[in-house]
């Protein structure tokens, strides 16, 4: 045997090991059919059901996300072949969906757990970037390059991108086990370049002054930062500090100026690292050609730096960062934090702040936009209200509740330790029992979350800060997180017994339970809040379940 054939042998013997799954069941769109395949099942479409999906990703030029979308959606709304007839014509000819709902990013969440079609699409027959085939010995080279810990990637386009393709009939040749290994390849690198895309269009925002301008002039926010740097001399004095994600570097500066020794500040935004750069020199912290300038300015990520900053690993005395987004997990920046944590802070070094806690309570009828919409001008432009609130039960708002507004107890729902966490500890899910505030009846429309941050005694051992997005203290840019119902539920603490569902008009309910769940996104730097709630009827105690609400921020 030649050298090249042994290595030949070898590499087909591991794609074998770790890529084929000779199992799988693939099922079919529209009815109950299974098939040992993809390509039977993608067949059996066609000729069964006139849903030709190579065919009609082809003629309509979907890009890999539509695609995914269209099989989603295809899998949710057309449970039979019957359902589907009206977009086949006569001639057997399949057309997309009149309507638009396919391509909401709802449907990039596989419907099905473990669909072998969403590996099997054709990925080549739209090259998205012009370049034609990948020959074997490049796909190796990918396949050996590859880093699935690269990024911040949700669990499920993670799960997508690294789980073993099912095989086909085609993977009985080492071309059918190229091609399966090839659409592995294109589904990770679609995943790098969407992160890619999202880290891209998330750090050119923060490199506009507008958004600088609104988190500068947040009192709440920037002083309470200023209170835990100035005013915990023994924290700051000859520190080595870092900060993440240092925008105009206004934290950095606080840092300075109570003492440290040295600050790397760090933006994935190149102009606002230069702007930062600038700032410090503009403010004495930089001189040209001193070597003890005590601001260093770093551009691009924390995750992409190891072995690129003037430190050594584990010898950051503290490390600040103003993280959080709305809902506290927004954007996602907290996994960077984490990463700087485990990469650079020394053992026992501190974190500014060095915990989280996330609440929720039920918000009434003036929280909405109802009131507004009930008199315009004298006029009843009720029904467009109705249509807003509507609306608002699909997609979460982000607004200033009023304190007068929460008509129920607030509840914790979850608490973080930034020094001790696990980055899989943001997706959680908790339950709570939200009491109405007043003895009156009222009418609960939702929920509300908002967050606090401590710089605890832990490492604030002179002047701890807490800083909290609560509707009963000064409003925030963060504001608060708006969550509707579909329906209101009326609360009532002297509720009693009565015929009927729980949390209406003739029955009102003394408690309102509820699970809520958030996790990343599958869109890069996004979440998702999925939220149970459940009216329990005085007396009986029994709970009458409202539908389940899924959000995405």
């Amino acid at each position: 045997m030649s050298s090249s054939e042994d290595e030949d042998g070898a590499g087909w013997e591991d794609w074998a090991e770790n890529g084929d799954d000779a199992g799988s069941i693939v099922k079919c769109l529209l009815c109950s059919s299974s098939f040992s395949s993809a390509d039977q099942a993608f067949h059996h479409c066609s000729q069964q059901h006139g849903l030709d999906f190579g065919a009609l990703r082809l003629h309509s030029r979907l890009d890999f996300y539509q695609a995914l979308r269209l099989l989603n959606f295809i899998r949710s709304e057309f449970q039979d072949e019957s359902a589907f007839q009206d977009h086949v014509d006569s001639t057997r000819h399949c057309s997309l969906p009149g309507s638009d709902r396919w391509k909401d990013d709802f449907y990039l969440a596989p419907f099905l757990k473990d669909d072998a079609l969403l590996y099997n699409f054709d990925l080549e027959d739209i090259e998205e970037d012009g370049n034609g085939t990948i020959d074997r010995d490049e796909i190796i080279s990918e396949l050996a390059n590859l880093d699935p810990g690269e990024g911040s990637i949700d669990e499920a386009i993670r799960e997508l991108a690294t789980s073993s393709l099912p095989t086909s009939e085609a993977t009985s040749t080492g071309n059918g086990k190229l091609a399966e290994k090839k659409k592995r390849v294109s589904f990770d690198n679609v995943v790098k370049e969407e992160i890619l895309r999202v880290n891209s269009t998330y750090f050119s925002s923060y490199g506009e002054y507008g958004i600088h301008r609104e988190m500068l002039g947040d009192k709440v926010r920037t002083e309470a930062y200023q209170k835990a740097i100035l005013h915990n001399p023994p924290l700051l004095e000859n520190a080595l500090v870092m900060d993440i994600g240092c925008g105009t570097g206004i934290l950095s500066l606080f840092a300075a100026k109570a003492g440290a020794s040295k600050v790397i500040a760090v933006d994935g935004s190149e102009k606002m690292a230069m702007v930062a750069r600038e700032v410090a020199r503009d403010n004495g912290f930089i001189s040209d050609g001193s070597p003890g300038n005590t601001i260093e300015v770093v551009g691009g990520m924390i995750e992409d730096l190891d072995g690129k900053l003037s430190i050594s690993p584990h010898s950051v005395d503290v490390i600040i960062s103003e993280w959080m987004g709305y809902g506290l997990l927004y954007e996602s920046m907290l996994g960077s934090v984490l990463h700087a944590r485990d990469r650079w802070l020394k053992p026992g070094g501190s974190i500014l702040p060095d915990t989280a806690e996330m609440f929720v309570a039920g918000f009434g009828k003036g929280a909405t936009s109802l009131p507004f919409w009930e008199d315009v001008y004298g006029f009843n432009m009720k029904r467009i209200g109705n249509e807003v609130l509507e609306h608002a039960a699909n997609a979460p708002v982000v607004d200033v509740v009023n304190r007068e507004d929460i008509v129920t107890d607030s509840f914790s729902i979850q608490k973080f330790d930034i020094l001790t966490m696990k980055p899989d500890d943001v997706d959680f899910h908790a339950h709570f029992e939200l009491k109405p505030r007043t003895a009156s009846p009222v009418w609960c429309y939702g929920v509300v979350l908002w967050f606090d941050v401590g710089f605890t005694e832990r490492c604030c051992k002179v002047s701890p800060v807490t800083m909290t997005t609560s509707p009963f203290s000064p409003s925030t840019h963060w504001s608060q997180t708006i969550l509707t119902f579909r329906n209101p539920i009326l609360l009532s603490r002297e509720a009693s017994a009565g015929p009927g569902e729980s949390g209406t008009k003739e029955n009102p309910a003394a408690l309102l339970k509820g699970r809520i769940s958030i996790a990343r996104s599958f869109k890069h730097r996004s979440i998702d809040i999925s939220l149970e709630t459940a009216a329990v009827a005085a007396e009986s105690g029994a709970a009458f379940p409202m539908p389940v609400q899924i959000f995405g921020l």
